[in-house]
């Protein structure tokens, strides 16, 4: 008799606490540091004063993603702990009642009535509150909060996507800044948005063409405004 093969299954939502936090913390480096350094040249501002503030929106923007990200992850762990805490006292309390529960969720996914029962009697007397955790309150390893992983990626991808368009400003002539800027911000967003959704199985050119659409958009209104506040200085 042949041996079985196994079959091989990549799937993504292990992904999704890292990814989330690196693909919104690149994007917002890009978007935001682009469209200050293109609102601050559009005013007619000196070359130094242009890369000043570009790397002071690097520092404070990579600060502040971090502290956003860590705080509402955090947010969150806090509520999953809640909830995770109030389903092992009611497990310990109302088993019965809990084990209904359990069947009755299983019996809404399509399980046969004995045969719910039998599942949910099998996954309590193994890990009743992971089955309860997973099965009622939608909490897994794999999505679970995870604030300082979330911090971190966020602050460092968020001070790489502002580098690229900061570098920038170094090499570029002066007299063709804000394109430049505004060409390779594009270019980097249109990737970024590619590798996301490549990243997390999701459609590249949709991904792409969103991003790109909203980084525009932003450049586009601080180079207005800028370019206002330029003349009426």
């Amino acid at each position: 008799m042949r041996a079985r093969k196994v079959h091989p299954e990549s799937h993504y939502m292990d992904r999704i606490g890292w990814l989330r936090a690196a693909v919104l913390g690149a994007n917002d480096g890009i978007i935001s540091t682009a469209s200050l350094i293109v609102g601050v040249a559009a005013s007619g501002a000196a070359p130094a004063a242009i890369v000043t503030a570009g790397l002071a929106g690097l520092v404070a923007g990579a600060m502040s993603m971090a502290a956003g990200e860590y705080v509402s992850v955090s947010s969150q762990a806090d509520t999953e702990r809640a909830d995770i805490a109030r389903e092992t006292t009611e497990l310990r309390d109302e088993p019965g009642a809990e084990l209904a529960e359990l069947t009755a969720i299983y019996v809404g996914r399509g399980l046969e009535p004995a045969l719910a029962a039998e599942v949910a009697r099998q996954l309590t007397s193994h890990d009743a509150l992971a089955a309860h955790a997973r099965d009622e309150l939608g909490i897994s390893a794999a999505t679970s909060a995870r604030p300082m992983q979330a911090a971190l990626a966020s602050a460092a991808t968020f001070a790489v996507g502002a580098a690229l368009p900061l570098l920038t400003v170094l090499v570029a002539p002066t007299v063709w800044l804000i394109h430049s800027v505004s060409l390779i911000a594009l270019v980097l967003l249109a990737a970024l948005g590619a590798i996301g959704a490549a990243a997390g199985g999701a459609p590249v050119l949709r991904a792409a063409l969103r991003v790109t659409f909203w980084g525009a958009l932003a450049m586009a209104a601080t180079a207005a405004i800028g370019a206002l506040f330029g003349t009426v200085v």
